[in-house]
């Protein structure tokens, strides 16, 4: 885990570097990502209506998850100044109210001519991968 990170060069990036943030996700957290995101889906919000579903309890926005890829990239690495370009996701679990969610950003490849940084990006509930995808950043070289 690298939480020392905050705005490094491109070219002290490297392969293999890591950083991770952990959220245990409240019904503020979920009320508060519905009223910013605009998804109301009574999954998220009705205790009954999730009852019948298939996931039995209210779950959280899978998209809260890649917000805490953003949070990353922002403030840990590349740090501050750099500019998602893409993010690819797959949705692999529900995530409930009360668990605790670690995403963890990883440094797969180092474009030095195009200023990119490309990740790989996984959230885990108890061990178990919730969320992935890869990352592409943009780090502009007058970021200081």
């Amino acid at each position: 885990m690298a939480d020392f990170l905050n705005l490094i060069p491109i070219e002290e990036i490297g392969i293999g570097m890591s950083a991770s943030y952990s959220q245990t996700i409240t019904d503020a957290d979920i009320k508060a990502f519905a009223g910013i995101s605009g998804d109301r889906n009574p999954v998220h919000l009705d205790e009954h209506y999730a009852e019948n579903s298939r996931y039995k309890k209210r779950i959280a926005h899978g998209l809260m998850t890649a917000s805490y890829f953003s949070a990353l990239f922002g403030t840990k690495i590349p740090g501050e100044g750099c500019v998602y370009v893409s993010q690819s996701l797959n949705f692999k679990r529900p995530i409930y109210i009360g668990d605790t969610v670690i995403a963890t950003v990883e440094v797969v490849k180092i474009d030095l001519e195009k200023n990119r940084v490309f990740f790989k990006t996984t959230c885990k509930v108890k061990n178990k991968i919730v969320t992935d995808g890869d990352a592409e950043i943009y780090i502009p070289r007058d970021r200081n």
